[in-house]
């Protein structure tokens, strides 16, 4: 398998993140293969949700995908310089001033207020932008009122009309077939324009929520979009390793970390490991006497976590390895080897998508496949 290296060289940091854009692809064409007969999207906001849109996008290309959706300009120039022929959406709406940017990159805002309309209409945007319509989320998008009367004028006809799913994680929620009423009824006022509704999880649903467009983002890197339901059968698509940059032996009673939140209970060895808030470790996912935090993978055995995550550092309980199974350079694995982004996430009190995102830059990227 081929691989790219990124960021700073192995020697200058303490970890390393690997992603896979074979599993990314792979996720892209089972979510196509549930989108049928509708197009699928991808969302790529965030920087790919933290794994690099340069080299994401060109993965998800050549899997298939020509409409991709960012959250802000800047994001759109940037994929716009790695997929000269896509079709990019832009979900923040339409900043003031910015139409001219837009029109230069050939990048379509997603309006969501009368407002951010009359100001693309007057720039000369024309149909080249979708129209973002609030159904239930009390978020971005026109009302139904709103969009009712921007349907009475033929200055606009949009390119796409959409909007998003509260609650399409709970697939039995009330809301989504509320929601799903609604979009219906504002379809009918724009009857040849294609729709989208869907994201991961409804994607994955099928069935009504699909229109004409869905556009997945999570489920794309591997994330299980629905809760609490069984995870799909996606490919996870991270890997990461921190270096173990210290050995070392403490007495049963001795505290460990900021704070001397835990306390052993045993004599232990302990591993020190080269990974911090800093580098986007939810600080939540530590551990302390009155609630254990999450696990990593040292020498082929689950070690738990002890004590606080510090900026840069965190502390392992490897006393049940053998004595000689692990040295300082050794890598311990944080996500991947079984674990998951998800359950990453349920021991720091959090969601997939807040875990990914937060990666940081102090990693060595890899990209594999």
């Amino acid at each position: 398998m081929s691989s790219l290296h990124q960021g700073p060289p192995e020697t200058e940091t303490g970890g390393r993140l690997t992603i896979d854009l074979s599993a990314i692809a792979a996720n892209y064409k089972l979510l196509a293969s549930r989108a049928a007969p509708a197009e699928c999207a991808a969302v790529v906001k965030a920087d790919a949700y933290g794994l690099g849109v340069p080299s994401v996008a060109q993965a998800l290309w050549t899997a298939g995908a020509r409409t991709f959706f960012v959250a802000h300009v800047f994001e759109a120039r940037a994929l716009r310089a790695a997929l000269p022929e896509a079709i990019i959406y832009v979900l923040s709406g339409l900043n003031p001033g910015s139409a001219s940017i837009l029109l230069e990159i050939n990048a379509r805002p997603v309006l969501g207020s009368p407002g951010e309309v009359e100001e693309w209409v007057a720039k000369g945007g024309g149909a080249s932008a979708a129209l973002h319509i609030d159904t239930g989320m009390n978020r971005l998008g026109l009302s139904l009122s709103e969009a009712e009367e921007t349907a009475q004028k033929n200055a606009f006809r949009p390119s796409l009309v959409m909007s998003h799913l509260a609650c399409a994680d709970v697939p039995n929620h009330p809301l989504n077939k509320e929601q799903l009423t609604a979009f219906e009824a504002v379809r009918q006022l724009f009857p040849d324009t294609p729709a989208s509704l869907a994201n991961s999880a409804a994607t994955l649903s099928g069935g009504a929520y699909r229109f004409d467009l869905c556009r997945p983002g999570i489920a794309l890197y591997g994330g299980n979009p629905f809760h609490p339901h069984p995870a799909p059968d996606l490919k996870p698509v991270v890997k990461l390793q921190t270096r173990i940059v210290q050995l070392r032996e403490a007495g049963r009673g001795e505290k460990v970390g900021y704070g001397g939140e835990e306390t052993l209970g045993r004599p232990s060895r302990l591993a020190i490991l080269s990974l911090g808030y800093a580098d986007g470790f939810i600080r939540a996912a530590g551990s302390r006497d009155a609630q254990k935090g999450a696990e990593v993978i040292i020498a082929g055995k689950s070690c738990p976590l002890v004590g606080r995550i510090s900026m840069d550092l965190i502390a392992a309980d490897i006393t049940d390895l053998p004595e000689n199974a692990v040295k300082r350079g050794d890598y311990a694995t944080v996500l991947g080897d079984g674990i998951t982004i998800d359950e990453l996430a349920q021991k720091a009190g959090t969601i997939g998508y807040e875990i990914l995102t937060r990666l940081g830059p102090r990693f060595e990227r890899i990209y594999a496949g």
